[in-house]
Formats: C-alpha cells, structure tokens, sequence
C-alpha cells in the first residue's frame, strides 16, 4: 500500500529516532470522540482532535505505546466531591444534556455521551497523580472542562474535571498550592465557582469575551483579533503575577487561533506554540497537567500537538503543513489488517485495506470484489461501525443489490424494533477514465430530528452521520485497492463540492474557476447559509439567478499525463477573476396596513 505519510513528517520522525524521547505520558481513549453526529457541523468541533494529535505524534515516532494511556472512567462518588447530587441526576436527563451541548435532544445516547465525559475526567486525575509523582509535564487530550460549576453544567462542559482532580487529591491528603492556567479563549466561571473560598488556588485567565468580573480570577480580557504580539505581551504579564505552585494545569485552548468560530482572539499556529513555551518555561520542572479545553476550527489539533511536541518532547519541529490525519490514520488500519483474524475469509492479503473478499462464482460482490460480509468487516474495522453503535444502532446488516446506474452498498441498523437504513452508496467504475464514480451516497441518522441550531441543508432528508470524511477515505481506500487513477461524483449542491474542496477539483477548469470565485464571495456567511441561497436563486452571477452547476469533481490519485497543469492552472484563474457573484437584494417586507 502506498504511504500516506509526507515525507517531511518522515524527516521529523528521523529526528526523534536520533534524540530520543523525553519522559511524558498522554492519556488517550478512542471515546474521547463524542458520540453527537451533528457536533462538527452545528459546533464547528473537531469531534476526532485526540485521534489526530495521537495519529501524528507517531507517524512523527515522537512518541510510542508506553507514551499513551487508557483512563478509567471516574466515579460518580469522585464527581460528588464537587457537584451537587442534584446536578449528577440532571445530567442523566437528556434534556439536560442537550442544554449543555447546545444541540437537539434527539442527538444524544446519554450513557455514552457520559462515558465521554467520564473516560475524560477520569484521564485528568490519572495525569495528575502521574504529574505529582514524576514532577513532569503530563497529558489528557480531552478535558478542561471549565463552564462547569458545583451546581451546575454549560457551555459544553457537564462538569469540572480540574476540580473533581484535586478534590480527589485532597482527600488523599494532598495540601499544596495549585495554579490554573486558563488559556481558552472563554471565560473559566465554572471553576471559579468550584474554588470559591479555596486560598491554596490561584487561577490565571485570558479571554476573548467579557463576561464580567469572576471572583478569585486574575482575568484579562483581550479584544477580539489582538493576535500574537499582544496576547503573548498580556500572557507574560499575567505569568509575571502567578505565585509559585505545587501543581499547575494549563488549560491550552485551541479556539485562540484566527477564524475559530467561537474564539476570535486572533493567533496564529506559531503564536500558539510560544503561548505555550512561555507557560512551560514559567513553570518549570513542577508538576503540569495540560488539558485542550475548546477548540472550534479545522486546526485545533495541530494546535494541541504541537503543545505536546513542545511542552513535553521538548521539540521545535512546526506540524508539517499537508499531512492529513484521517487519511493517515485509515492507511495504518489497512497495514495492521491480519489474515488470523479474518475467520475464513480466506482471500485477503494484508495490503488489502477493505479486504479482497473474492470468493466462490455467483457470490455477489460490490464493485467485482468485496462482498456483504467483507464490507460488514470494513466498516468495523474502520471504526465506523463503533461510531455507529454510540449512535444508537446494532445489529447491522449489508446487502448488496443493483442500484440502476452501478453496484448498491446498503448499511442497515437497528434501534428498538425498527431496522433503518444508514448508509446507501451506489458507484461504477468508469472506462476509459479509470475512476471510481460514485453516482449517489447518502449517510443518514433517521434517530436525529432537523433543528433550529442544525436545520436541513438542501437534498437532505434527514441529519447526518457526523461521518462524511470517514465515507470519503473508504472510497479512496476502494480506489487505491482497485488501481484505479481517481474517485469521481457530481455534487448536487453547493455544499457538497465544498466538503470536498480540499482534495477533488471540478473537471472542467472553467468551472473550477466559477466555484473559487463562488467560495470567494460568499465566505462571509456561514454554510448552511450559503448552499441555500445558491439552492433557491438568492445568488446572482451577472445579474441572474445563479443555477447550480452539478459538474463533475475528481479527487485524483494519479493525475492523467495529458493534463498540462500551468495551463489548467492559468485558465482556472482567469475564470476565477471574471466571475462576480453578489447576493440578490433583500424584498422589502414593509407591510401596509389597510384602511377599514
């Protein structure tokens, strides 16, 4: 199989092999993924962030099995020494939950949002007896769960992690001083509360919003877009404040970087990555737990690995700019996939990432190879069948059929006594092109219900999976396994094409150019907004109602020999520059009254 790793991450993992590694621990769950589908999308979370610092740190060899920990879910009798009784009922409801998370009560399967949130406070303890023991840096890459109060759960935090930590600590006779560094672009009101009265904690904070004054919280609140200079400037003065300590948390939040949807204080990767020396050089050799806190852009991850790079390995290598994490992360799934562990399936190499499951004549099979139980075993290998499960569903079934225009893949689930359809590819391969066409795929979440915070984009018909980027890299997985040079589809609506942006381009250059222009001009509005005005005429190109253009886009592995590529480059820019997209003028909605 072809490696997925660039080769200037290879150089990096080079350079670990030859200085070693520094003691560090990082407490790590594949469930620290929270199991809410429409969380990336109403959010702007990256629900897979711990995934992607884990995939990185070892494909950089910058860390490796022992480094990585698997926390124990805490107990409620541990949450107890800081939350109401009151509060820990509430949170089975799930009402309640939904509240806290912002989104529609039909997204959540309480026992495992709480498992989630469990297996999370439970890292931040675990991290924090270590940090003690050692008097090192140690690592929970969920938690930071600062909105959380003693009586109460908000803005995505359900309850206190840092508190219920050193709760915990001090029944066990701990006594020392503890410092939070609150670097999360919000406010930390949760546990200011958890800590009202307690003179042995200090807490330090900057914010990019005011929510007025906290008691016991040295805050300042910077205006949004202040950037690096001057929020390293206001970070060196607060560290210059800070009293010595016996235990340090470090809440290094990703939603400070430029474009984070809920941040807006403006910084950059780099910037970040001082933020973070800065802390660590002040700290010293105590103990320090660093806890992510939020994060609402695509770069968060890289944001809280390279604290890990720099803060516990001690290294200044920056994120290499065009590694992607999940594709990586699929293609060590297909090398780590083992004939024993098949059961029969006897005609799968290791190289095969969805399994050559060829077998007898007259067995059906999608696409000429893989067929309904092959597929079954993918998708759990993949982890989607897991993701599924927290979701709701069980017991799943594929059938393979025709679908009209190429081979249909159904992926079926139950939930109580209804079996619902969940995921419906139908794809052909293409001659003499040599891609993989993919006339229609649908991931569906019958469970989940339209919401104001999460309303139906066009062609929809019902929520998502929260899986849409897990769907595109089997698809290349098949492509790959398949040698062919490509996967392809025509996108029915605008916000279909841009999902895929960042690795299919349309066809024609002249209408790539149109769609740059289109993404140019609209990057003001959010998109759900955007992909429906475009869907109902709201947008204008040349004084008309602009019509959608289903063209064909192409995600290249192996670009054709007669593409001249200046020349496609040249002419999609040059349709880029003509095209002018506005948005139709707003109807004057003044009503007048008539006159009895």
């Amino acid at each position: 199989m072809t490696s997925r790793i660039p080769v200037a991450l290879r150089r990096v993992a080079n350079r670990f092999r030859r200085i070693g590694r520094a003691p560090v621990r990082i407490w790590y769950h594949p469930e620290y993924r929270l199991p809410l589908a429409g969380a990336e999308g109403v959010l702007g979370i990256e629900p897979r962030r711990a995934d992607f610092v884990v995939g990185y740190l070892v494909d950089a060899g910058a860390i490796d099995e022992q480094v990585l920990q698997r926390p124990r879910r805490i107990a409620y009798s541990e949450l107890s020494l800081v939350h109401t009784p009151e509060l820990l009922e509430r949170l089975h409801d799930v009402a309640e939950l939904a509240r806290v998370f912002a989104m529609d009560p039909s997204e959540f399967r309480v026992d495992e949002v709480l498992r989630s949130i469990r297996l999370a406070c439970g890292g931040t303890l675990a991290a924090t007896e270590w940090a003690l023991l050692k008097r090192s840096n140690a690592f929970n890459l969920l938690g930071g769960f600062h909105h959380a109060g003693p009586k109460r759960g908000g803005g995505l935090c359900p309850v206190n992690d840092i508190a219920t930590a050193v709760a915990v600590l001090r029944t066990r006779g701990f006594r020392g001083k503890v410092n939070v560094i609150d670097l999360d672009a919000h406010p930390p009101d949760g546990t200011s509360e958890c800590f009202a009265g307690d003179e042995r904690v200090w807490i330090g904070s900057i914010s990019g919003t005011d929510w007025g004054p906290l008691p016991n919280v040295d805050e300042t609140v910077l205006p949004s877009g202040s950037g690096d200079s001057v929020y390293l400037a206001t970070l060196g003065a607060l560290l210059s404040r800070m009293p010595r300590a016996d235990l340090y948390f470090v809440l290094a939040g990703g939603d400070v970087l430029a474009g984070d949807r809920m941040g807006g204080l403006g910084l950059t990767l780099d910037g970040a990555r001082q933020r973070d020396l800065m802390v660590s050089w002040y700290v010293g050799d105590q103990a320090c737990v660093w806890l992510p806190a939020g994060g609402y852009h695509a770069d968060a991850w890289k944001l809280l690995a390279g604290s890990v790079l720099a803060c516990g390995l001690g290294s200044d290598a920056p994120i290499v700019a065009n590694y992607d994490p999940l594709r990586s992360r699929f293609a060590r799934i297909g090398q780590s996939l083992d004939r024993g562990e098949l059961e029969g399936l006897t005609e799968l190499t290791l190289n095969d990432l969805l399994g050559d499951l060829r077998v007898q004549q007259g067995t059906r099979r999608f696409l000429g190879f893989y067929t309904e139980d092959g597929c079954e075993y993918a998708l759990a290998r993949y982890g989607i069948l897991r993701q599924l499960e927290r979701l709701g569903y069980s017991d799943f079934e594929v059938e393979l059929d025709e679908g009209g225009s190429g081979d249909r893949m159904r992926l079926f689930g139950h939930a109580g006594a209804a079996r619902h359809l969940l995921v419906e590819c139908v794809a052909e391969i293409k001659r003499p092109e040599e891609v993989l066409f993919v006339n229609w795929l649908t991931l569906r979440n019958p469970r989940a219900q339209f919401s104001a915070r999460r309303p139906k984009l066009p062609g929809q018909e019902h929520p998502g999976l929260g899986l849409a980027r897990e769907a595109g890299e089997l698809l290349n997985r098949i492509a790959e396994r398949l040698q062919l040079a490509g996967v392809a589809f025509r996108p029915a609506s605008y916000h279909l094409a841009y999902a895929a942006r960042h690795d299919a381009s349309f066809s024609d250059p002249g209408r790539q150019g149109r769609f740059e222009a289109l993404m140019r001009d609209l990057k003001h509005l959010p998109l759900l907004e955007a992909s429906t005005k475009v869907a109902t005429g709201q947008v204008l190109l040349d004084g008309k109602p602009y019509v959608w253009e289903a063209d064909l886009m192409v995600h290249w592995h192996k670009v054709p020999g007669d593409v001249d590529l200046d020349q496609r480059r040249a002419q999609i820019r040059e349709a880029r520059e003509a095209a002018h997209f506005v948005l139709a003028p707003m109807p004057d909605v003044r009503a007048t009254r008539s006159e009895v």
